[in-house]
């Protein structure tokens, strides 16, 4: 694909210098860039870089002097997070997949597919299933009875998704993603030790070792419209009640959202966050990775926690935590700064009893 700054520019929303018709075929880092490349230069800490490689043109931070970098076009980007979303789906080239029904498809007979979907090798789409204009199968997919997947959604290979699970438009889910197997719900014919531990917070007491029950899921997972899930995924069908995603809300790689958990819109779940069952989320959180949540809990709206947080009680609105356990991340930091200065104040006690309890020498 070969695209003109003039392009480019207007696709960004950017101001632009030089030579607009100048043609580029690629993105590249600025030292291994091209003569056709466009380099990606958007902070003054990559001057440098500039004159290892061959650019002809790059896209800038503002009120940069492209000229005196020797380029012959520049785009100015204030934003360069945003500046690499436009730039990115503009050069996207996708996954290449055909169009049309694979002939290695099985598609059942009582499935509705809309207009212009496309369904890959050795995919199965179950009995009542619809499936929504513009979509995209990937191979080897298995879509079961009566799910909804809404309209332009793309399934990249080896995706599954279970019985009854409604989704909405332009849904992206990467390869093994597993949307809608039965939850981890388990129980004991009588109080087992885990019962006990959780009410004491340490005692089992007297309970005795037992065979666990299964408690099958009734419900499924819901899922809004422009919600994104990453490689092995998975979110679990809700015992009664679905578990449910809102519009706009992203999961990283090797997420997994337990059963009968509410994540509100426009989150975000860094790789191998963990959500254990009934967990009410609410709206623009952020989870970075590795983070855990332990059951029955809500987290407010606006809440932030840094990698590896482990969230084990309720968090109010807008609070930024980080910790096992979770604390406030000025708190956290506190501590971490006490814990550094443990060894040299073991010192100083030890020098000090040394000098108490010295005893006078003998006559």
């Amino acid at each position: 694909m070969t695209f003109t700054i003039r392009q480019i520019a207007k696709q960004l929303g950017a101001e632009a210098a030089g030579d607009l018709e100048l043609t580029v075929q690629r993105a590249a880092e600025p030292a291994d860039a091209g003569p056709e490349d466009l380099a990606l230069a958007m902070s003054e800490k990559y001057r440098g870089d500039l004159s290892k490689g061959q650019a002809r043109a790059a896209i800038l931070w503002p009120d940069a002097n492209w000229q005196d970098m020797g380029l012959a076009a520049a785009i100015f980007a204030p934003r360069p997070r945003m500046a690499m979303s436009g730039l990115t789906a503009l050069m996207d080239r996708g996954q290449g997949c055909d169009t049309g029904i694979h002939p290695t498809a099985v598609i059942d007979a009582t499935a509705e597919l809309a207009d212009n979907v496309s369904v890959g090798p050795l995919s199965v789409v179950g009995p009542g299933a619809r499936i929504g204009a513009g979509s995209v199968i990937g191979p080897h997919c298995a879509i079961g009875p009566d799910v909804r997947l809404g309209e332009n959604a793309l399934l990249r290979e080896m995706v599954s998704i279970g019985a009854r699970v409604r989704i909405g438009a332009r849904f992206i889910a990467q390869p093994g993603a597993r949307i809608g197997g039965d939850g981890f719900s388990f129980v004991t014919p009588e109080v087992s030790g885990a019962e006990n531990v959780r009410k004491t917070m340490g005692d089992q007491g007297d309970a005795k070792a037992q065979s666990w029950i299964r408690i099958h899921s009734l419900g499924a997972v819901t899922i809004g419209d422009d919600v994104e899930v990453g490689a092995n995924c998975t979110v679990d069908n809700g015992t009664i009640r679905d578990t449910r995603i809102g519009d706009g809300s992203k999961l990283d790689n090797l997420v997994h959202v337990g059963h009968n958990t509410r994540v509100g819109r426009d989150c975000l779940l860094c790789g191998q966050t963990g959500i254990s069952g009934s967990v009410d989320i609410g709206d623009n959180v952020i989870l970075g990775g590795q983070v855990g949540v332990v059951d029955n809990i809500f987290i407010g709206d606006r809440v932030i926690a840094g990698g590896g947080t482990k969230i084990l009680s309720n968090v109010p609105a807008g609070r930024v935590i980080m910790g096992y356990p979770a604390v406030k991340m000025e708190t956290h930091t506190d501590m971490y700064k006490a814990q550094r200065r443990l060894p040299r104040l073991m010192r100083d006690i030890a020098a000090l009893q040394k000098a108490v309890f010295k005893q006078e020498p003998k006559d």
